[in-house]
Formats: structure tokens, sequence, C-alpha cells
């Protein structure tokens, strides 16, 4: 990954994409042509919006694999139309086969749980979807005094945050009525900004 020196982001966008035209698109032109005519897609991907956690670069994984839900916190909303949109249109239309709910390391949603902010309004109750898995961690876990302790607890939440959406997804009508029907796998994984590695979650 190199530094490149145009200032404007935007700009950097335009030449980026030249990149990826040049690089990738026209020398597999038959494979673009090919999903021009619909995905396919065999996973929902459930993840956070952070920039620095992009589901088909750290999975390796190319354009019509993997079909996105991202969101602050990687969280399965009670009531929310958008994700639930998303999750009726990949079980439905596109018959995904595996869903995956993928958290990561220095969450900074998981990190908000415990910052009363009063600048903020729409974050706060968002993040109430969360706020379980932070009162699990704290139930079992003395108060952390030393920074090493502070970074594991936040782990320790971020990981229980999967576990809890998870068990919301599964609660969901769509996915209760579509597993009487048919087999869904369904997978929690964690990712480490420090090693690049992507894991399992029991």
């Amino acid at each position: 990954m190199t530094e490149n020196t145009v200032s404007d982001p935007v700009e950097r966008m335009f030449l980026g994409n030249g990149v990826f035209r040049e690089t990738d698109f026209l020398p597999n032109l038959p494979y673009w042509r090919k999903i021009l005519l619909g995905q396919k897609p065999k996973i929902l991907w459930i993840g956070c919006s952070d920039s620095r956690v992009n589901p088909e670069r750290i999975t390796g994984s190319i354009p019509g694999e993997l079909f996105v839900q991202r969101n602050i916190g990687n969280i399965v909303p009670s009531q929310d139309w958008n994700f639930t949109t998303v999750l009726e249109y990949a079980l439905m239309n596109l018959k995904v086969e595996h869903i995956i709910i993928c958290g990561h390391s220095d969450c900074g949603a998981i990190k908000a749980l415990d910052h009363d902010d009063n600048s903020e309004y729409y974050i706060p109750v968002w993040l109430n979807n969360a706020k379980e898995a932070k009162d699990r961690v704290d139930a079992k876990i003395k108060k952390p005094e030393t920074p090493e302790e502070i970074r594991d607890r936040s782990r320790l939440i971020e990981m229980e945050n999967i576990r809890l959406q998870m068990e919301h997804l599964k609660a969901h009508p769509l996915v209760k009525n579509t597993i009487k029907e048919r087999s869904v796998y369904f997978h929690c994984l964690y990712f480490d900004l420090m090693t690049g590695k992507l894991t399992r979650v029991d």
C-alpha cells in the first residue's frame, strides 16, 4: 500500500479508479461482464462501518461474493427498516446460505458505551442495542485499573457484542421463518487490527 501524493481525497478516488480499471477491471472483463447479469452471493456480512475494516479487503473476497450491511458497532437492531430490508433481500431474494457478524478490535462504538456525550443524540440511542454486552462483561470481571486491563475489557465487550447481536439475529422473525424452510449457517467473527487476523468467536 503506497501513499498517494494527491491531497484532495475525492481526486485520489478517481485516480484509484483509474488504477482499478487498468489493473483489475479490464484484465478481468469477462468476469465483470458475467456479474453484470446479476449477483449470487452466498454470504451476508454484517459488519462495522469503521473505515479500517473493509470486508472484501480483509477476506480477499471479490465483487459478487459478499452482500454487505455495515453500521456503527456491527449491530443487529430490534427495529430498523434499513437493516430489515437488507436482511429480507438477502434471505428472500438472494437466498444467502451463510450470515456472518464480524466485530473488530479498537471499536469506537464499544468505547462509546462508557461515555456520556451530551452533544450526541442518535449514537447513544443506537448503542442501546449493544449495552447488554457491556453489562454482561462487567458482571464477570473486576473493575479494570491498568491500561492492559482496560484493553482486555474492551476486547471482551467487543466479542460479547458479536454474540449478543447474533442472538438478536436468530430471534429476528425473518430468520426464524427462513430456517423453518432451509438451512442457514451462522458465524461470529472478530478482526484484530493489530495482527490483521480474522478469527471465530465461540
